[in-house]
Protein backbone atom coordinates (compact mmCIF):
# COMPACT_ATOMS: atom_id res chain seq x y z
CA UNK A 1 0.00 0.00 0.00
CA UNK A 2 2.84 1.87 1.28
CA UNK A 3 4.75 1.77 -2.07
CA UNK A 4 1.13 2.10 -4.43
CA UNK A 5 0.93 5.71 -2.32
CA UNK A 6 4.82 6.47 -3.27
CA UNK A 7 4.32 5.82 -6.68
CA UNK A 8 1.29 7.93 -7.23
CA UNK A 9 2.32 10.74 -5.46
CA UNK A 10 5.15 10.11 -8.05
CA UNK A 11 3.31 10.39 -10.54
CA UNK A 12 0.91 13.45 -9.65
CA UNK A 13 4.09 15.43 -8.97
CA UNK A 14 5.50 14.67 -12.44
CA UNK A 15 2.54 15.53 -13.99
CA UNK A 16 1.86 18.60 -11.86
CA UNK A 17 6.01 19.48 -13.02
CA UNK A 18 4.77 19.02 -16.53
CA UNK A 19 2.06 21.35 -16.48
CA UNK A 20 4.15 24.15 -14.91
CA UNK A 21 6.87 23.57 -17.29
CA UNK A 22 4.22 23.74 -20.23
CA UNK A 23 2.90 27.21 -18.78
CA UNK A 24 6.66 28.49 -17.63
CA UNK A 25 7.49 27.53 -21.53
CA UNK A 26 4.65 29.36 -23.12
CA UNK A 27 4.84 32.18 -20.70
CA UNK A 28 8.61 32.87 -21.25
CA UNK A 29 9.48 32.45 -17.38
CA UNK A 30 12.41 30.17 -18.52
CA UNK A 31 13.26 31.98 -22.24
CA UNK A 32 13.26 35.47 -20.74
CA UNK A 33 15.10 37.23 -18.05
CA UNK A 34 12.69 39.67 -17.54
CA UNK A 35 9.71 37.42 -17.25
CA UNK A 36 10.77 35.51 -14.77
CA UNK A 37 12.24 37.77 -12.53
CA UNK A 38 8.75 39.34 -12.47
CA UNK A 39 7.13 35.94 -12.19
CA UNK A 40 9.40 35.55 -9.25
CA UNK A 41 8.31 38.60 -7.75
CA UNK A 42 4.54 37.84 -7.64
CA UNK A 43 5.77 35.05 -4.99
CA UNK A 44 6.83 37.73 -2.15
CA UNK A 45 9.00 35.73 0.46
CA UNK A 46 8.42 32.44 -1.07
CA UNK A 47 10.75 33.84 -4.33
CA UNK A 48 13.74 31.78 -3.15
CA UNK A 49 11.95 28.07 -2.87
CA UNK A 50 9.94 28.81 -6.39
CA UNK A 51 13.82 30.03 -8.21
CA UNK A 52 15.29 26.57 -6.48
CA UNK A 53 12.76 24.66 -8.11
CA UNK A 54 13.38 26.39 -11.10
CA UNK A 55 16.66 25.62 -10.80
CA UNK A 56 16.31 22.04 -10.31
CA UNK A 57 13.58 21.94 -13.10
CA UNK A 58 16.35 23.15 -15.28
CA UNK A 59 18.14 20.30 -14.78
CA UNK A 60 15.94 17.48 -15.13
CA UNK A 61 13.92 19.01 -17.75
CA UNK A 62 17.01 20.20 -19.79
CA UNK A 63 15.40 22.38 -22.45
CA UNK A 64 15.78 25.18 -20.03
CA UNK A 65 18.33 27.61 -21.03
CA UNK A 66 20.93 26.83 -18.19
CA UNK A 67 22.43 30.61 -18.95
CA UNK A 68 19.18 32.49 -17.82
CA UNK A 69 18.00 30.85 -14.69
CA UNK A 70 21.83 31.08 -13.43
CA UNK A 71 21.89 34.97 -14.23
CA UNK A 72 18.76 35.56 -13.17
CA UNK A 73 19.47 34.38 -9.83
CA UNK A 74 22.20 36.70 -9.31
CA UNK A 75 20.58 39.66 -10.74
CA UNK A 76 17.28 39.08 -8.79
CA UNK A 77 18.87 38.06 -5.41
CA UNK A 78 22.53 39.61 -5.18
CA UNK A 79 25.51 37.86 -5.76
CA UNK A 80 25.93 35.67 -2.82
CA UNK A 81 22.17 35.12 -2.33
CA UNK A 82 21.94 34.71 -6.09
CA UNK A 83 25.02 32.38 -5.76
CA UNK A 84 23.35 30.47 -3.26
CA UNK A 85 19.92 29.62 -4.70
CA UNK A 86 21.25 28.57 -7.68
CA UNK A 87 23.97 26.00 -6.10
CA UNK A 88 20.66 24.63 -3.99
CA UNK A 89 18.70 24.17 -7.13
CA UNK A 90 21.30 23.10 -9.17
CA UNK A 91 22.67 20.27 -6.61
CA UNK A 92 18.83 19.03 -6.29
CA UNK A 93 17.83 18.85 -10.06
CA UNK A 94 21.72 16.97 -10.47
CA UNK A 95 20.64 14.58 -7.26
CA UNK A 96 17.42 13.77 -8.91
CA UNK A 97 18.64 13.39 -12.53
CA UNK A 98 21.31 10.88 -11.28
CA UNK A 99 18.22 8.76 -9.63
CA UNK A 100 15.72 9.04 -12.50
CA UNK A 101 18.46 7.79 -14.87
CA UNK A 102 18.89 4.85 -12.26
CA UNK A 103 15.07 4.16 -12.75
CA UNK A 104 14.78 4.49 -16.24
CA UNK A 105 17.98 4.03 -17.77
CA UNK A 106 19.42 4.93 -21.21
CA UNK A 107 16.23 4.86 -23.32
CA UNK A 108 15.16 8.06 -21.42
CA UNK A 109 18.53 9.78 -21.71
CA UNK A 110 18.19 8.96 -25.39
CA UNK A 111 14.77 10.69 -25.71
CA UNK A 112 16.00 13.57 -23.80
CA UNK A 113 19.27 14.06 -25.40
CA UNK A 114 19.54 12.59 -28.90
CA UNK A 115 22.13 9.23 -29.42
CA UNK A 116 24.98 11.66 -30.70
CA UNK A 117 25.94 12.98 -27.17
CA UNK A 118 25.51 9.46 -26.05
CA UNK A 119 27.85 7.73 -28.86
CA UNK A 120 30.38 10.78 -27.70
CA UNK A 121 30.19 9.81 -24.19
CA UNK A 122 29.46 6.38 -23.65
CA UNK A 123 33.05 4.52 -24.61
CA UNK A 124 33.99 6.88 -20.97
CA UNK A 125 30.95 4.19 -19.29
CA UNK A 126 33.12 1.60 -18.34
CA UNK A 127 35.33 1.02 -15.33
CA UNK A 128 36.73 3.43 -13.16
CA UNK A 129 37.76 6.18 -15.84
CA UNK A 130 33.88 7.47 -16.04
CA UNK A 131 34.05 8.63 -12.29
CA UNK A 132 37.54 10.51 -12.93
CA UNK A 133 36.46 12.10 -16.21
CA UNK A 134 32.63 12.76 -14.85
CA UNK A 135 34.57 14.49 -11.73
CA UNK A 136 36.54 16.74 -13.76
CA UNK A 137 33.63 17.35 -16.15
CA UNK A 138 31.89 18.42 -12.78
CA UNK A 139 34.10 21.06 -11.70
CA UNK A 140 34.68 22.53 -15.00
CA UNK A 141 32.25 25.24 -16.09
CA UNK A 142 31.99 24.06 -20.23
CA UNK A 143 30.85 20.70 -19.60
CA UNK A 144 27.56 19.20 -20.41
CA UNK A 145 26.36 18.75 -17.05
CA UNK A 146 23.01 17.70 -17.41
CA UNK A 147 23.53 14.89 -19.65
CA UNK A 148 26.60 14.19 -17.58
CA UNK A 149 24.16 14.06 -14.48
CA UNK A 150 21.87 11.41 -16.21
CA UNK A 151 24.30 8.83 -17.61
CA UNK A 152 26.12 8.83 -14.06
CA UNK A 153 22.34 7.60 -12.90
CA UNK A 154 23.50 4.59 -15.58
CA UNK A 155 26.84 3.35 -14.71
CA UNK A 156 27.76 1.68 -11.26
CA UNK A 157 28.53 4.88 -9.66
CA UNK A 158 27.18 5.58 -6.32
CA UNK A 159 24.88 7.27 -4.86
CA UNK A 160 27.47 8.77 -2.51
CA UNK A 161 30.32 9.31 -4.42
CA UNK A 162 27.89 11.21 -7.16
CA UNK A 163 26.62 13.56 -4.85
CA UNK A 164 30.34 14.44 -2.95
CA UNK A 165 31.25 15.11 -6.68
CA UNK A 166 28.44 17.35 -7.00
CA UNK A 167 28.53 18.89 -3.68
CA UNK A 168 32.39 19.36 -3.96
CA UNK A 169 32.39 20.56 -7.84
CA UNK A 170 29.36 22.63 -8.52
CA UNK A 171 30.35 25.59 -6.41
CA UNK A 172 33.74 26.50 -8.58
CA UNK A 173 31.87 25.80 -11.84
CA UNK A 174 29.17 27.43 -11.54
CA UNK A 175 30.35 30.18 -9.53
CA UNK A 176 32.49 30.87 -12.68
CA UNK A 177 29.87 30.98 -15.36
CA UNK A 178 27.60 32.99 -13.33
CA UNK A 179 30.04 35.35 -12.46
CA UNK A 180 30.95 35.19 -15.91
CA UNK A 181 27.64 35.27 -17.44
CA UNK A 182 27.12 38.16 -15.20
CA UNK A 183 29.78 40.42 -15.98
CA UNK A 184 28.96 39.85 -19.79
CA UNK A 185 25.66 41.04 -19.52
CA UNK A 186 26.42 44.30 -17.39
CA UNK A 187 28.92 44.96 -20.33
CA UNK A 188 26.74 44.22 -23.28
CA UNK A 189 23.83 46.30 -21.29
Amino acid sequence: MKAKAINIASIIALVLTFIFFVYGYRAGIFTDQAKMEDFLRNFGVLAPIIFIGIQALQVVIPVVPFAIGTVVGIIFFGPWYGFLYNYIGIVTGSILAFLIAKKYGRPLIRSLFGDRLMEKYNKYTDGEGFNKMFALSIFLPLAPDDFLCYLAGTTKMTLKFYTLVILLGKPLSLAIYSFSLNELFKFIL
